[in-house]
């Protein structure tokens, strides 16, 4: 099956793409609470995966049309620092800050990854227990469970969850990855692979700065491949958004008229 052409969205700055992609997710976890009776979303960190997840937890305080029952809501990650878990640099606390328990999220639908200090001491370890969750929260006649959206940031060399280019989890099939030697700290990290993320219904990847244009155009115009630009090498199932700041979409083509 061909993945469906990809959209691209592209706000004034940062800010107000934080907020329009908030606007957005809540409209669309709403949406599939009325379709399935729960929603799953797959987070991501960074700073506009941040900013979204305020700006999430501050609409749930505003009169909008659409609303989210968030005791129905299954949260998981796309990657996570393997450092203490009471380290500022798991996305699991950010969110944590920044929304889930803002909005009331239960326990028992929060997934998070394991930490560096929990049951696991190696990466490894960590990353096939996280399989295992995600196997058994899946439907009968399926490997992983339904993800509604899956969120993505991007670095200016085209990484996505804690896949880095020519890395070995670029070129490793399995749903769930460790990660050593990152070019970037912490360098050791769980991620999910390609074989996870592609399976979700829709994938958005959420870019702002002029830094990432460059990559953002090799992804969206070029013949980029995956082993070297990895967020050229995903997709959702029914839909791909890419939501960009000016700044990001700065080296793509004009549209026409």
């Amino acid at each position: 099956m061909t993945a469906p052409r990809p959209d691209v969205v592209v706000e004034a700055d940062a800010d107000a793409l934080a907020r329009a992609v908030a606007e957005a997710l809540v409209a669309r976890l709403a949406a599939a609470q009325i379709l399935h009776g729960t929603a799953s979303v797959v987070l991501t960190g960074g700073g506009v995966g941040t900013a979204v997840l305020e700006h999430v937890a501050g609409l749930a305080e505003e009169p909008v049309r659409e609303t989210v029952d968030w005791e129905h809501v299954d949260v998981w990650w796309g990657d996570e620092r393997f450092v203490p878990a009471d380290s500022d640099e798991r996305n699991e606390k950010g969110a944590r800050g920044a929304l889930l328990a803002r909005v009331g999220v239960p326990e028992h639908r929060i997934h998070a990854m394991p930490p560096s200090d929990g049951e696991f001491a190696e990466p490894e370890d960590a990353a096939a227990w996280y399989a295992a969750e995600l196997a058994a929260a899946a439907p009968e006649g399926r490997a992983l469970p339904r993800f509604d959206v899956l969120l993505l940031g991007m670095g200016p060399e085209g990484h996505v969850a804690s896949i880095f280019p020519d890395s070995p989890a670029v070129r490793d099939e399995r749903p769930v990855v460790a990660v050593r030697d990152c070019p970037k700290p912490p360098p050791t990290r769980v991620s999910l692979g390609f074989a996870a993320i592609n399976t979700a219904e829709e994938v958005w990847l959420l870019v702002a700065g002029e830094g990432k244009a460059p990559a953002v155009a090799a992804a969206l115009e070029g013949d980029a491949e995956p082993v070297q630009l990895p967020a050229a090498g995903v997709h959702g199932v029914r839909a791909t958004r890419w939501l960009l700041d000016r700044a990001a979409a700065g080296k793509l083509p004009a549209p026409p008229g």
